[in-house]
């Protein structure tokens, strides 16, 4: 699974309010989402999770997928702010005392609207001869959600499994087993194109490669992959250097990308004719994001580092020797050559340091150029997903890179891709392409709090809460769906609480809500009693209904 750009923060650390801070949960409660997270993660403490299911406490990155959507209501929705309290007390000579601590206060969700939820699968749901793992097992599991009444799953259909051996040659088996399985059970589907590489990082427990025969197109040529400044190359999926160029067996990536679209779309006829499908998400990049892989853990990186531009397969530098040359300064077509390494922080680098290169002349025309070069990819992508699959709704994700978001520079985010220093918007060039193609916006750390980062990593200046506020309201503003994921694993109230706060915010004067939200993951911690009773509660309240 390829690094998830929202999931930086330690494991481990709770993000529960302790019972003795009551009041000022229900402070928090009657606050604005982003105002009552920041006042709830003032009192959080750390807490170790001693299930076999949960990660040790280490610092870790991973793609875990759950995902929020928010959509424009025409009509205005009135949400009820009742706090609750547990009343659990008993009487020891004539006195009063608790004999278990008081339940958090919360916002009563009673009446407020409709907010389907999915859950992600596996990775492994379908293994590498595209066969369908545990069918007994899965069924049994689905059973069980369906019963607490979730409205669909999400699935990866992996492009290093489906097309594995020859080009066009498509095995959608075990895709086909699974489906059936999931219309049986009434569900839904959201399906991920994914046409990036599975594992290799922190906390990874499975590897999907791309296709065999890219990887072999790859010993001979490249350049087809990512590059960075030594000449490292990064296999976690296709440079868009190669969008055009006819590389792969007479054809181009993004004809590649559409061929298999469309397979599966003829594929799976039945399943969008009787609206099973309800979205597909298209990958654009590592881990299915819209960005650059400016930050692989395969070649050395750590969170907080700034990463390093990932321009310079001998594609990607023709272009911008050529928008140099268009621009009347040729010697302006090559990389920074002072933009540090994977490692370094904003201020070590003196491209990205307060006055530095990146605000000069030459600066701005790379990074234009730079981010540019990443909405033309989703651009042409997106184009032919909408002819693969007119009339299905079509959804692209977009990393949270929230990490030196406090700074001038914004270092993180121009490695990825996103020009978005503080004298720019980076993000409303995406959002307005995405309203081209009628594409829902997928983000990725919605549910975390900027206290917490700066608890666990106050060098970073991260600024998580910033960050999508910003980028919510560049969506809202062309009023295209938003879309996230939380980046761990939630089985306690206190986060489902949070994915609640933005899933309907409170008092908002457009009546602007999520639209669906996917939960990260089919797991056997999900499917424990305690864990199941507290999910089934929290898909209630996403329904809007009395709990």
């Amino acid at each position: 699974m390829a690094i998830c750009s929202a999931q930086l923060f330690k494991i481990g650390r709770g993000r529960g309010i302790p019972y003795t801070a009551v009041s000022m949960a229900s402070l928090s409660a009657c606050a604005t989402p982003f105002v009552s997270s920041t006042l709830s993660s003032r009192f959080s403490r750390s807490r170790e999770c001693h299930s076999s299911c949960c990660f040790k406490g280490v610092p870790v990155i991973s793609n875990a997928r759950v995902r929020i959507s928010v959509m424009v209501r025409d009509t205005r929705e009135k949400s009820r702010n009742h706090c609750l309290m547990d009343d659990a007390v008993a009487t020891v000579d004539n006195e009063q005392v608790s004999d278990s601590p008081p339940k958090l206060l919360e916002r009563d969700f009673n009446g407020t609207p409709y907010v389907p939820v999915y859950v992600m699968l596996p990775l492994n749901v379908i293994n590498m001869n595209c066969e369908l793992a545990e069918p007994d097992k899965l069924i049994n599991q689905l059973t069980i959600l369906k019963s607490v009444n979730i409205d669909g799953v999400m699935v990866d259909c992996w492009w290093g499994i489906v097309e594995a051996h020859n080009p066009q040659e498509y095995n959608w088996s075990g895709y086909k087993e699974l489906f059936q399985i999931v219309r049986n059970l009434k569900l839904k589907l959201q399906v991920v194109m994914s046409f990036h590489e599975c594992g290799g990082n922190v906390g990874d427990d499975v590897h999907i490669a791309l296709p065999n025969w890219v990887m072999e197109i790859g010993k001979t040529n490249p350049d087809i992959f990512f590059t960075d400044r030594e000449g490292r190359r990064n296999t976690e999926c296709l440079t868009w250097g190669i969008d055009k160029e006819r590389v792969l067996r007479g054809r181009t990536a993004v004809e590649v990308y559409f061929d298999y679209m469309r397979s599966f779309r003829v594929e799976f006829d039945e399943f969008f004719e009787n609206e099973i499908i309800s979205e597909i998400e298209v990958g654009l990049g590592p881990c299915g994001e819209l960005r650059y892989p400016s930050y692989p853990a395969k070649h050395g990186w750590k969170y907080p580092g700034i990463g390093e531009f990932q321009c310079y397969d001998r594609y990607l530098m023709k272009s911008l020797k050529l928008a140099a040359e268009v621009r009347g300064h040729s010697f302006w077509g090559r990389g920074p050559d002072n933009a540090g390494s994977y490692n370094s922080q904003p201020h070590d680098a003196g491209f990205f340091c307060d006055g530095g290169e990146y605000d000069s002349y030459y600066g701005r025309f790379f990074l234009n150029w730079y981010s540019q070069s990443l909405v033309d990819h989703g651009d042409r992508v997106l184009a032919l997903a909408n002819l693969a699959f007119e009339g299905t709704c079509i959804a692209a994700k977009l990393s949270g890179i929230h990490w030196w978001y406090k700074t001038a520079s914004h270092a993180a985010e121009l490695t990825a891709g996103f020009y978005n220093p503080c004298n720019r918007d980076g993000y409303a060039k995406i959002a307005a392409m995405l309203k081209k193609h009628g594409a829902a916006l997928n983000f990725t750390c919605v549910e975390l709090r900027t206290l917490d980062q700066h608890e666990g990593f106050p060098e970073a200046l991260a600024d998580p809460e910033g960050l999508v506020w910003q980028v919510l309201n560049d969506a809202w503003d062309v009023n295209i769906p938003v879309a996230s994921e939380n980046a761990l694993p939630c089985h306690d109230r206190e986060g489902y609480n949070k994915i609640l706060e933005n899933a309907k915010p409170l008092n908002d004067p457009d009546g602007r809500h999520l639209s669906a939200f996917t939960y990260l993951r089919l797991s056997p911690c999900l499917m424990e009693k305690m864990h199941l009773l507290e999910f089934e509660r929290f898909v209630k309240r996403m329904h809007g209904e009395a709990v």
